[in-house]
């Protein structure tokens, strides 16, 4: 047996990891051993109850007023005893998140092989997203085992002289849909149980990023005001972080607006149904732009950068940034030129089959 412990803490992580530990428990010859540390809390709780996923240890270490220093500080030091007892094989870690980065160190610290789910992502701006660029730049210097969804991600790699136990995968974030989309879904969430998808277009908004939190945020919220009084037949639907920086500002700009529906952070199965039946999304996530071309929705990015540039080149994404004028400009586009709505939509999502959990686990037999 090869006792492989998940480590991660936040909601985007929870869904792109719980389909392969689901995949994990599912393999004869691997001991699946998950430990969540709750960087979220609320977010993540939703997330592991959808996949029924049940972790063997939580650290709980949310807290409020949490910093970056502190997150870290408590990741490694709950990690400590756990891999003392628990004695993995190899730890598997997420992307970007500070936890992804703090579990790995204490990986390392306890000479504990690090496999690095979603490696070779890069922006090449260590400020921008932040901590997120450095958190996986020094990932990879900590890991083993780097399993790239794309060939560009293992290019970044190869760039940084990391070429030994890279593996092509695809993104586990399409491996989930197995699990949330459903022709006749019905939403848990009662606004949006409101929404007309039949005959009014739906336009999904998602923006909470640090580096937006300084004014991208209100312009966003500003522009996304006027185009929904230019076109009342629209319906914007924003799930707002919990985060009181975003709120602040979301509020007291969107609330009670006609045809703006702002609710809490929806759960997984809610967002995929819900961007799978979207006219187009802006976002400033990462993993919206990995999900979105899935389902043939066009997606602008709110941010001036893309750790995910195969999405630009296929054209299934467009980085747009948050100034007011070009946020208006590029989402009016693609409500009145046809021919761009089809040239997004209909580009090939660049991001694998579906079956990347899989591949991972085939990779870490291979190498263990």
């Amino acid at each position: 047996m090869i006792k492989v412990m998940s480590v991660f803490g936040t909601r985007p992580e929870a869904i792109k990891m719980c389909p392969l530990v689901k995949a994990l428990e599912a393999d004869p010859v691997i001991e699946s051993v998950v430990c969540v540390t709750a960087q979220h809390r609320e977010m993540l709780d939703s997330a592991l109850a959808y996949f029924g996923v049940k972790p063997d240890y939580d650290l709980n270490i949310m807290k409020r007023g949490q910093t970056l220093s502190s997150i870290t500080a408590d990741v490694i030091m709950g990690l400590e005893p756990v891999l003392a007892e628990s004695k993995p094989d190899l730890v598997l870690v997420h992307g970007d998140t500070t936890t992804s980065f703090a579990a790995a160190l204490a990986a390392f610290y306890a000479k504990i092989p690090v496999g690095h789910v979603e490696a070779g992502l890069r922006t090449f701006d260590r400020y921008s997203p932040y901590p997120e660029e450095i958190n996986r730049n020094l990932t990879s210097k900590l890991a083993t085992l780097h399993f790239a969804p794309t060939e560009l991600n293992r290019a970044n790699l190869a760039a940084e002289g990391i070429t030994k136990n890279v593996f092509v995968t695809g993104n586990t974030a399409l491996d989930a849909f197995v699990y949330t989309v459903k022709p006749d879904y019905t939403f848990a969430d009662e606004k949006l149980r409101t929404l007309d998808f039949e005959n009014r277009k739906v336009i999904v908004l998602t923006a909470h990023r640090r580096e937006n939190q300084n004014g991208g945020i209100e312009n966003i919220c500003r522009a996304v005001l006027a185009l929904s009084q230019a076109h009342p037949e629209l319906q914007f639907v924003y799930p707002v972080h919990l985060s009181p920086a975003v709120r602040n500002v979301v509020f007291p700009i969107l609330s009670d607006k006609p045809g703006i529906v702002l609710t809490d952070p929806v759960d997984v199965a809610d967002m995929h149904n819900l961007l799978s039946k979207a006219f187009f999304i802006m976002s400033d996530s990462g993993g919206i732009q990995e999900e979105a071309p899935s389902f043939h929705k066009p997606v602008l990015v709110l941010r001036t950068e893309t750790e995910r540039p195969e999405a630009v080149e296929a054209g299934t994404v467009k980085v747009i940034g948050t100034d007011f004028d070009r946020v208006y400009a590029e989402a009016e586009t693609l409500l009145s030129d046809t021919a761009a709505y089809r040239k997004m939509a209909d580009a090939v999502n660049p991001y694998g089959d579906g079956h990347a959990s899989l591949y991972i686990i085939d990779a870490i037999k291979k190498a263990l």
